[in-house]
């Protein structure tokens, strides 16, 4: 879901993209055969669909302007002079009221005063990071916002809150329609799938049979990833994905993510991971903690609200159960070969932590997610039915993929693939 990765990774590989790809696509009897495309809908990363903040008379940071706008999304083009980092982190912290009569998604809410949106909701220019993704489609046809479409939605939330799930059925269906009636191939990166497969365990089999071509999921953070038990002691910044500079900012950042219910979405499932790795060490009382334990870091480290939400949303969307298995053609994709982030040696289990790089807990990966998280996916090899793919990229780093000539190029062949016919029973 998270690191620190220059979007001119990406775009480099796209000269290499069209030679793969080809041209031609463009001319001749590819043209004529335009309307046989299968659409595809983009379910972006982590914080990769633009959002804009309105901030009206709030009074929740009185340090900082009460009124005014900034975007917020990794590598926007336009940061704020007026807000600084803290004081966006500081207005974007979720309320959390722990009443347990609520459900939870409802236990949440914005600041006072400030409002989020996304901008573009639908349209590739909602995901800037994706360009290179959107040129070799072009190359091959296809039409941005036509048969190119994006699922983008606000990371700090879950799928089951912010009207994701019915705002993702009529984006789908509407690009069926608009495309002929054509099943739409469901494309996500990160944190994407995650939310992609809330869509496909939460639909009938007669509307994904109808609707769907397949699923490709791009280095998909299915079971979470170690990494975000430290973001909750030492925080993140999203646009750069680099850390605070300081403790008083890293402890602002770090509140944020505290009552972010997608922290929790996005950190490794005990259920998957157990104790094959290490998240957290405290040196202050040499203690160790792996996923299994995460009611005793909570605890130890007095963050009761963090057990509440951790409890439900932790492994919230199912996928290694044959109950849960997507029931469409999935092409996987991950990379490897790559030091990961998993965790961090902290002096104690206070917010506001700056930690050196050589404190971080790390194992093989694609640079951003472990090959634990990666490699959960082969669970779908049972599908009894449907095909079901996962490919190896070495060396390829986790945001570099969806701009790899060699993903594109097999992206390309499963979209102009005949889909399984597996029946309705």
């Amino acid at each position: 879901m998270i690191r620190q990765s220059l979007y001119r990774t990406v775009v480099a590989g796209l000269t290499a993209v069209a030679a793969v790809v080809g041209l031609a696509g463009v001319t001749g009897p590819a043209r004529a055969a335009a309307p046989q495309r299968t659409p595809v809908v983009l379910f972006p990363a982590y914080h990769l669909t633009r959002l804009e903040v309105t901030v009206d008379g709030q009074t929740t940071a009185p340090h900082c302007p009460r009124s005014g706008s900034f975007a917020f999304w990794y590598q926007n083009d336009r940061p704020s002079t007026a807000f600084s980092q803290a004081c966006q982190d500081e207005l974007l912290t979720l309320r959390y009221d722990p009443d347990p009569a609520k459900p939870m998604p409802r236990r949440f809410s914005e600041q006072p005063g400030v409002r989020v949106r996304i901008v573009d909701y639908g349209r590739t220019r909602s995901a800037p990071f994706y360009e290179p993704m959107y040129r070799t489609l072009e190359s091959a046809g296809y039409v941005r916002d036509k048969d190119i479409r994006v699922a983008g939605y606000d990371a700090r939330l879950t799928p089951d809150m912010g009207g994701f799930l019915q705002r993702t059925e009529r984006l789908v269906e509407d690009t069926y329609r608009a495309n002929g009636n054509r099943p739409v191939q469901l494309v996500g990166h990160s944190n994407g799938p995650v939310y992609a497969q809330y869509l496909l365990t939460h639909t009938s089999r007669a509307w994904r049979q109808k609707y769907l071509h397949g699923f490709t999921p791009i280095a998909g953070n299915f079971p979470g990833q170690g990494l975000l038990y430290a973001v909750l002691f030492t925080g993140l910044d999203i646009q750069d994905f680099g850390y605070p500079a300081t403790a008083a900012d890293a402890a602002v950042s770090a509140r944020r993510y505290l009552t972010t219910p997608s922290t929790y979405l996005s950190a490794s499932d005990p259920e998957v991971f157990g104790d094959r790795e290490t998240v957290i060490e405290d040196a202050s009382t040499g203690r160790s903690y792996t996923p299994r334990d995460y009611p005793a870091l909570f605890a130890d480290a007095h963050l009761p609200y963090a057990k509440q939400i951790a409890d439900h949303y932790l492994g919230f969307v199912p996928f290694t159960d044959p109950g849960s298995f997507p029931d469409v053609d999935v092409s996987a994709e991950k990379g490897s070969g790559v030091s990961t982030v998993v965790g961090a040696r902290l002096p104690d289990l206070t917010a506001g932590q700056l930690v050196a790089p050589d404190r971080f807990l790390t194992r093989d990966g694609d640079g951003n997610q472990e090959d634990l998280t990666n490699e959960a996916v082969l669970a779908w090899r049972a599908m009894p039915c449907h095909r079901f793919t996962l490919t190896d990229n070495p060396g390829v780093d986790h945001f570099a993929l969806p701009g790899d000539p060699n993903v594109l190029g097999r992206l390309l062949t499963d979209l102009a693939r005949e889909r399984s016919h597996c029946g309705c029973g």
